[in-house]
């Protein structure tokens, strides 16, 4: 029989979304381990968040977003397989649910064969008024998920595997299965996702650990460029968003100032009806804004997350910020700070965002933040200002003008 483990490992995932108890947390990775007595076949080290459409009375359709939690565990029918069998890790998390990677390999590659999640349907903390009750299983043969033998597979970024009615989205994975000795190979296949465009890759490169933070700057950096980002699902955009970013991070008795660089972050993300996650990865800085939408069709901005390599991890899932209209887009010219904790902030720059309602991929009507109508308004208090200022001379021009008339006297 295989020995099982799970180990927890806080390592941010870039992606933050509703948990099985309601609230919304920070999707951390876990770390997954099937062994054949004291040898490790597989080892997955990953975040994943599931979007779920069940249907509800009146033949009306729900749509709930969960993340893997950290208390999620390997079940007992994961294997490391046989001539006959193949290789298997099942993770089981909540109330009965459960999501399976079913392994092949041939003489050079292996791939996820088969990516299966079954679904609790009478779990009400999760799918809360649900018609049906038993569970369902749904199952993917395209996943995406395949490297070199002795290699890890190694994805940061965010890639998604649609199933019916079910949408799976991992980030911050490494997998391996045909494990050759007791931890993850220091090969890796890099996922495509992960490449440059402009900086071709070989297929397997050294997997290394950074251990700094980006270099504290002896002057304060100039304003950063502004890029635009979109979130694209089934060819139909779903989020927009163009700011300049500038970060500000206290960590390890230093600050750090820099900016988010356009050119090289790649943006992804995931959209839903009242949710809508927007994730940056610039070189090895990770930030995930959330975007929640309320009963009163109005869109804000809920939570801000930041991972960096060196360590540093900052979120905070109570914001209010970027307040906007369903279909319309939020626009700022001004600099606004974004304070997320004591020891993390943003500096934005011509920032315009729309999460929800995009039409035809193009922001809607902006609605103007408080900082760009008070900057419009003082010139032109001051202008009022200096017009009551000529008037009022003018009148006292006029005034001091007549009483030296009436001083004369007709001859």
């Amino acid at each position: 029989m295989a020995l099982l483990h799970s180990n927890k490992q806080l390592l941010f995932a870039g992606v933050a979304l509703i948990s099985f108890i309601g609230c919304l947390n920070p999707v951390f990775a876990v770390t997954f381990e099937v062994k054949n007595g004291n040898n490790t076949c597989i080892m997955a080290e990953l975040s994943a968040n599931i979007s779920v459409k069940y249907a509800v009375a009146n033949k009306q359709m729900n749509t709930v977003l969960v993340a893997l939690p950290d208390s999620a565990t390997v079940d007992n029918s994961s294997t490391c397989g046989n001539d006959t069998v193949a290789p298997l890790l099942v993770v089981r998390f909540g109330d009965g649910h459960s999501l399976s990677l079913n392994f092949s390999r041939n003489a050079s590659d292996y791939q996820v064969d088969t990516l299966s999640v079954t679904l609790n349907l009478s779990d009400s903390a999760v799918f809360v008024n649900s018609s049906t009750k038993a569970p369902i299983t749904v199952s993917s043969n395209s996943t995406g998920i395949h490297a070199s033998l002795n290699t890890t597979y190694r994805c940061m970024s965010a890639t998604h595997v649609t199933l019916t009615d079910v949408n799976v989205t991992f980030s911050n994975m490494r997998v391996e299965a045909y494990l050759p000795a007791a931890n993850f190979s220091k090969e890796a296949t890099v996922c495509n996702a992960d490449i440059s465009t402009s900086t071709p890759a070989p297929k397997t490169t050294p997997v290394t650990t950074a251990t700094t933070a980006p270099p504290a700057p002896t002057t304060a950096p100039t304003n950063p460029t502004a890029g635009t980002y979109n979130v694209t699902i089934s060819n139909e955009t779903c989020l927009l968003a163009k700011m300049a970013l500038q970060l500000n991070i206290t960590y390890q008795n230093k600050t750090t100032v820099f900016n988010i660089n356009p050119v090289t972050t790649v943006a992804s993300g995931v959209c839903d009806t009242n949710i809508s996650t927007l994730f940056l990865r610039d070189g090895s800085t990770n930030l995930t804004f959330m975007f929640m939408l309320n009963d009163t069709k109005k869109f804000y901005l809920s939570e801000i997350a930041v991972a960096t390599s060196d360590g540093f991890i900052a979120d905070n899932k109570n914001l209010t910020y970027l307040r906007g209209t369903l279909g319309r887009s939020y626009m700022c010219s001004a600099e606004q700070t974004l304070t997320v904790t004591s020891v993390f902030s943003i500096n934005a720059f011509h920032l315009q965002v729309q999460p929800f309602g995009v039409s035809s991929g193009k922001f809607g009507t902006a609605e103007e933040c408080q900082l760009d109508e008070d900057n419009m308004l003082i010139p032109i208090i001051v202008g009022a200002a200096l017009a009551g200022l000529v008037l009022i001379v003018l009148i006292a021009y006029l005034i001091g003008r007549k009483r030296s008339h009436a001083g004369y006297q007709t001859i």
